[in-house]
């Protein structure tokens, strides 16, 4: 999980600590620890002694590991060994269907890991009356299907489909093993084939390179691994509630400033009213023009349409009369954008972020699609709003991308008269939870909901006079910086 808020992303802090572990620098060597050369020799002796008892099979030997197998060095008193010397690989096998069952008769099935989890896999609602490739709490699992590379422990005897392999060391500590595979995600997809799903072998699985430390050291490195991994829950945790009481205060810090509180009224200052009367007058005069078209006047507003109170100098109003509410337009049927800059940008949902476009990803549109829907454009000076996809991502266009096409997924917010009111306040209203509600009550019902532009003219906001206007933007700036 990676937070914005931190910039701390844990999985990558795991991924280092699993790979300081595996090269031996994550805890010190003990001089006095019995060598991994003499680890192997006993785990040598016990397989010989299985084979002899009958409880495995004699198996092939393995390649020796080149050096080229090596991808990094490990202290003197490791060694490097193939998992299938060290380990008992238990291949899993589908059951026939005829045994499985719902209602809890024979042993727990798990196909594949779909009840993987972070440690330990959860319980599956599947049972087999079969017995046959069953493993227990001395295993790993790996899912070996779609993906691979994916481990988790047992604390419980189950039966594995095909989607699933068992690996029960021979005298190693299964903490650690566990830890080295959960390493090793990376290595098993590299050596996955298959076209229509990836899936790996019983011999990948026995090839897999493998550091061996001393058995003493194994059991300190797993430990530790525990340690800073339960550290890193903690901190994952506290940085979650941190950011949840972030977006918190933020919320309350618009709620207060929508309802007049977050600044001071001044008497002196131009009322709203008198600002709604030029905003008015402004647009009559564009419209003579023929610059905007005439609308259709919007509906008084209501009290029962008012959320809260507003200071005395302030009005309730709606946002069509303080803008030109403009859609964008789908590209024509038949055309492509293209990844590379052409000949106009086109701006989606999916560029919209933090309050202007990301253009990591921004598509570009010919010469022959720009003259097809060239009125669809959006201004720098004016305010975008997304009403299909992710409805209410709101902000404005930096001044390279001007004239960018617009998706017929957003909305272009174009200012009346900007000397009365701020472009940088409207967007802080737009943004609030007092908007998202009143638009989640008028959403079309349908598969992916849209915002009518009629309903986005219809919102009603909250609206100061000029100077408080700017009084709130500045407050919530800073308030902003200092969260």
């Amino acid at each position: 999980m990676k937070t914005n808020t931190l910039d701390f992303d844990a999985q990558a802090l795991r991924e280092k600590i699993l790979d300081l572990a595996m090269r031996g620098k994550l805890v010190p060597q003990d001089p006095n620890d019995e060598p991994a050369s003499v680890l192997l020799e006993k785990i040598k002796a016990e397989k010989e002694q299985l084979i002899k008892d009958k409880k495995i099979k004699k198996s092939k030997p393995l390649a020796p590991i080149t050096d080229d197998e090596r991808p990094f060095d490990i202290p003197d008193s490791w060694e490097w060994v193939r998992l299938g010397d060290v380990a008992k690989i238990e291949m899993g096998q589908a059951p026939k269907s005829n045994t499985v069952n719902q209602v809890g008769n024979g042993i727990e099935f798990h196909q594949g890991k779909t009840e993987f989890s972070d440690e330990f896999i959860k319980k599956s609602n599947k049972f087999t009356t079969l017995n046959n490739k069953v493993v227990n709490e001395d295993y790993i699992l790996m899912a070996v299907r779609a993906p691979v590379g994916d481990v988790n422990l047992l604390d419980r005897k189950i039966y594995i489909g095909r989607g699933l392999a068992g690996i029960k060391g021979y005298k190693i500590d299964k903490n650690y093993l566990f830890r080295y595979l959960m390493s090793e995600k990376a290595y098993y997809e590299s050596h996955s084939s298959g076209s229509t799903f990836k899936a790996i072998n019983g011999n990948v699985i026995k090839d897999t390179p493998v550091p061996l430390p001393p058995l003493e050291e194994q059991s300190r490195i797993a430990a530790k691994i525990a340690q800073l991994f339960a550290l890193l829950r903690k901190v994952e945790s506290s940085t979650q509630q941190y950011a949840k009481l972030q977006t918190l205060l933020k919320s309350k810090v618009l709620d207060l400033a929508m309802r007049g509180k977050l600044v001071k009224q001044d008497p002196n200052d131009e009322p709203a009213s008198v600002l709604l009367e030029k905003i008015k007058a402004e647009k009559e005069k564009l419209v003579k023009e023929g610059k905007i078209k005439k609308s259709k006047p919007l509906p008084p507003i209501t009290d029962d349409e008012k959320p809260f109170d507003i200071p005395d100098s302030w009005e309730w109003v709606r946002l069509g009369e303080l803008v030109d509410v403009k859609g964008g337009k789908r590209v024509p049927k038949g055309s492509q954008l293209k990844d590379i800059q052409d000949y106009k940008p086109y701006i989606r949902v999916s560029d919209m972020k933090h309050g202007t476009i990301n253009t990591s990803k921004l598509k570009y549109a010919t010469k022959s699609i720009y003259e097809q829907i060239h009125n669809y454009f959006i201004s720098s000076e004016d305010i975008y709003f997304s009403i299909a996809g992710t409805i209410g991502k709101v902000g404005e266009i930096p001044q390279f991308l001007d004239g960018a096409l617009l998706t017929e997924n957003a909305s272009k917010l174009v200012l009346f008269d900007d000397n009365k009111i701020k472009k940088d306040y409207l967007i802080i209203v737009l943004g609030s939870e007092l908007i998202k509600l009143q638009h989640r009550k008028v959403l079309s019902r349908v598969t992916q909901p849209k915002l009518a532009l009629s309903k986005l003219k219809n919102t009603i906001i909250p609206f100061p006079p000029l100077s408080e206007q700017n009084l709130i933007t500045k407050k919530i700036r800073t308030i902003t910086k200092l969260l």
